[in-house]
C-alpha cells in the first residue's frame, strides 16, 4: 500500500501529539497514540497495552519536567500500514535555572504504525538511545 499525502500529515501529526501527551503527564492521551495492543520499549523494559501506557504516560511528567523534541522524521510504506523512525533529544526544563533546559539523551526512535478503526497510531514503538 502507498502512502498518501493524507496519511503522511496525519502520521506527522500523530507524533506531534504523542510528545505534547507525554510531556504535559496526559497519560490516557499518549497511550491512544498506540493501537490497543501497542507497545512502547525503552531503556529495557516494554509497556503494552491502554493500562501500562497510561501508567507509563502519567508517571513521566510526575517524575520528570521535560520535552521530547523530534526532528528528521522518515516514514516508509510496510504492507498495509507504515514504518517510522525519528531523531529524539530528550530536555530536562528546569525553570529558575540556568541554561533553563539540559539535555538528557538522544536517541532513535523506530516504530511500526497501523490503522486502527480508521486512524493511524504506533503498533510499536522502540527508543533506541545513542548518546
Amino acid at each position: 500500500m502507498a502512502l498518501t499525502l493524507e496519511d503522511r500529515l496525519t502520521i506527522q501529526e500523530l507524533y506531534s501529539r504523542y510528545n505534547h501527551a507525554i510531556d504535559s503527564g496526559k497519560g490516557e492521551a499518549w497511550a491512544a497514540t498506540f493501537t490497543s495492543a501497542g507497545t512502547f520499549t525503552s531503556n529495557g523494559r516494554t509497556h503494552t497495552g491502554p493500562v501500562e501506557l497510561t501508567a507509563f504516560g502519567s508517571a513521566m511528567a510526575k517524575n520528570m519536567k521535560a520535552r521530547h523534541w523530534v526532528n528528521n522524521l522518515v516514514i516508509d510504506a510496510d504492507g498495509d500500514g507504515a514504518r517510522g523512525s525519528c531523531y529524539l533529544m530528550l530536555l530536562r526544563l528546569t525553570p529558575g535555572e540556568q541554561p533553563p533546559a539540559t539535555s538528557l539523551v538522544t536517541a532513535i526512535y523506530n516504530d511500526t504504525l497501523a490503522k486502527e478503526n480508521g486512524a493511524w497510531r504506533f503498533s510499536s514503538r522502540t527508543v533506541a538511545i545513542d548518546a
